[in-house]
């Protein structure tokens, strides 16, 4: 079951007091890194995200956003402030009579003057939103590990059709190679045959030489190497646990094997085969580059 390492989640949760918006987004990385911007009232539980975040995923560089708002109910009942309302009612009223105005003071424009109504900050206690703000988190985390999972099929889809071409090809180089020391046989019999210009040939040197040729031409021990990583390749898939290290590795050790076939090679069939799989494998290890 592979998983891609990019993707991008949110989730939400609301409390009487405000809203938790919760973005995540992972790319590729190597190793696992997680980054957490927050308000710093909540600081305190950051810890607590890396652990959710990273209980799921586990290879990626993943941004985490948390996002507060708070509504009205957050906030205190603006308090009024007699001492300054009367403050404000005595200046009226000396400035009413040296100017001979009504003496009442309007109370809306008491209330209007600067100082008279006191704005309270709201009493939120973070610790018990702590539930409220992982419940965000964790559905943040499981919509991107949907998408991380609907990627890993894509993925997988493609890296099992290019792991069969590869296959067959290989078992073509297999199939190629009794004919290659044959035909060399035959190239360096006519060769032979030119040189000494009727006189009788060694055939047991001609043996010889072919058989070296044959020696040095082997690939019996790349391609059951090569079929062995083939093997780990597929078990890959229906692995439970993260395996994008794993598959990069395979791959390094599988073009090991085919550089080894081609130069070894002294054949064009070949060649042209070997040329052909580093061509796919190239697109495979840019692939694997992308699974958690």
């Amino acid at each position: 079951m592979l998983k891609s390492m990019t993707g991008y989640g949110k989730g939400e949760a609301t409390t009487p007091v405000g809203n938790f918006l919760v973005e995540i987004r992972s790319v590729n990385h190597r190793y696992g890194e997680v980054s957490v911007r927050m308000p710093r009232s909540f600081y305190p539980f950051e810890n607590d995200v890396k652990r959710l975040a990273t209980s799921v995923l586990k290879r990626g560089k993943i941004d985490i956003s948390v996002q507060w708002e708070e509504t009205t109910a957050a906030h205190a009942a603006p308090q009024l402030d007699m001492a300054v309302a009367r403050a404000y009612y005595d200046a009226y009223s000396r400035l009413a009579k040296e100017l001979n105005l009504p003496q009442d003071a309007p109370p809306s424009y008491i209330m209007s003057q600067k100082g008279v109504m006191r704005e309270v900050a709201g009493s939120v206690d973070e610790t018990e939103l702590q539930p409220q703000l992982l419940a965000a988190v964790q559905a943040a985390v499981a919509t991107l590990d949907a998408m991380r999972l609907c990627e890993g099929e894509a993925l997988a889809d493609d890296l099992k059709a290019r792991r069969l071409h590869i296959a067959q090809w290989s078992e073509h180089i297999g199939e190629r190679v009794p004919h290659m020391v044959t035909e060399y046989r035959q190239k360096l019999k006519i060769r032979l045959d030119l040189l000494l210009e009727g006189t009788e040939m060694d055939e047991g040197r001609l043996a010889q030489e072919v058989a070296l040729l044959a020696d040095r031409c082997d690939i019996t021990e790349e391609l059951v190497r090569l079929s062995s990583h083939f093997k780990q390749f597929d078990e890959a898939f229906i692995s439970t646990e993260p395996v994008g290290r794993k598959l990069d590795f395979l791959m390094q050790e599988m073009n090991r094997e085919v550089n080894t076939i081609g130069s070894k090679s002294n054949d064009a069939g070949i060649t042209n085969l070997v040329i052909q799989i580093k061509a796919e494998m190239e697109k495979m290890r840019e692939q694997v580059q992308n699974v958690e």
